[in-house]
């Protein structure tokens, strides 16, 4: 969609890098004698119709320019395409007021806009938010959990393009992590139906670092989902887990906590209320939740995360995904934690939103994001 749509600018708009408004037609020399403020009048374009075509401008550069990754506004494109027709000279002032997408060509090419290449790929990011959205909405959520482990497991898309330029490999943590033991499952069923072999072969086969171990895991667990919870078990493992991290060499500690057998254990079998109890008990004889005891290991931090508060570890992800250094991994997680969440604990999300952040989750949507692709977000999010 962005080719077509640059395609048809280019093909209406002329290539001088500064056009001129058209001129108007020599008046009848009976004219020449009418007062100069009247021949003004005539040549220059009223002040409200020069402020409304400056709005309006202003208006598309803000649609493009400054979405930072948050959707194209395909009303505010569409409205252009329309009031800007035959009037190349409003599309080569827009180009100009792009100086980091389009640059002066020198040389036989001299005298227009070049688009850069990175532009093209920013235009076919931006539309693409609103289709990704819709897609994984509708997709089944065990099918969408077992491509998106593919797509961070098998390093490309098909294209080319790295798949860790839009899945972290903490991707697989929070599908293990937040899915229902039934869910998880369900998605190793799918990963097997799709791709002809098993999620957690692919983890052991293709995760060569010292996750790989803590990953297996975590991918091959079916916990227990009742609230039977062992208070004497969990300070028995809040001290084991408090005895590895004791133990474990000041430098590289986190790389060799990642592969400790009881960290490992404890992680990948308890159910999810048994460990809460014991991420409360470790607290509590430590001064400090465990998983700043993991820093410098994303992987663990993720698990202890996922495992004692999901909707606590989505509303960080959604709150980075709106920050002013957002990459593009951190832009991309929005779409998939609201299509992927939307059912499952949305509202708990949005409370937990609201208090890391002070305001509510459909008003940051709202302000951050654009277009159809707002639209979609904030159908999914709720009021």
């Amino acid at each position: 969609m962005a080719q077509q749509v640059l395609a048809q600018a280019n093909s209406n708009s002329s290539p001088p890098a500064s056009p001129q408004p058209p001129r108007l037609r020599t008046a009848p020399r009976k004219q020449e004698r009418d007062p100069p403020q009247h021949r003004e009048v005539r040549e220059a374009p009223p002040p409200a119709m020069a402020a409304a075509a400056a709005d309006e401008n202003q208006d598309l550069t803000r649609a493009f320019a400054g979405l930072g990754g948050m959707g194209v506004d395909e009303a505010a494109l569409v409205t252009a395409l329309g009031r800007w027709r035959r009037h190349p000279e409003r599309r080569a002032q827009f180009r100009r007021g792009f100086p980091g997408f389009f640059s002066a060509s020198a040389g036989a090419a001299a005298g227009i806009e070049r688009c850069e290449d990175e532009y093209l790929r920013h235009l076919e990011t931006e539309f693409a938010r609103f289709k990704d959205a819709a897609v994984l909405w509708a997709l089944h959520p065990w099918e969408r959990d077992a491509r998106w482990a593919h797509h961070v497991l098998h390093g490309e898309h098909g294209d080319g393009r790295a798949a860790h330029a839009r899945h972290p490999p903490g991707l697989l943590v929070e599908v293990a992590c937040t899915r229902a033991a039934d869910d998880l499952l369900g998605a190793r069923r799918a990963y097997q139906a799709i791709y002809h072999r098993s999620l957690e072969e692919d983890v052991a086969y293709r995760v060569t670092d010292a996750t790989a171990g803590l990953l297996v895991g975590l991918v091959t667990a079916y916990r227990y989902e009742g609230e039977r919870v062992s208070e004497e078990l969990a300070a028995e493992e809040a001290k084991a887990l408090a005895a590895a991290v004791k133990a474990a060499p000041a430098s590289a500690a986190a790389a060799r906590l990642v592969q400790n057998e009881q960290v490992v254990r404890i992680l990948a079998t308890r159910s999810k209320p048994q460990l809460r109890a014991t991420f409360k008990i470790y607290k509590e004889l430590n001064g400090k939740p465990l998983e700043e005891d993991f820093v410098g290991e994303p992987c663990l931090q993720d698990a202890v995360k996922c495992l004692d508060s999901p909707p606590r570890y989505f509303a960080e992800v959604i709150g980075r995904a709106f920050g002013d250094d957002a990459d593009r991994q951190a832009k991309a997680a929005l779409t998939r934690v609201v299509a992927s969440r939307a059912d499952a604990d949305m509202e708990e999300i949005k409370d937990a939103y609201a208090k890391q952040h002070g305001a509510k989750l459909a008003d940051a949507v709202a302000k951050k994001t654009h277009g159809h692709y707002k639209d979609a977000l904030l159908a999914m999010i709720g009021k």
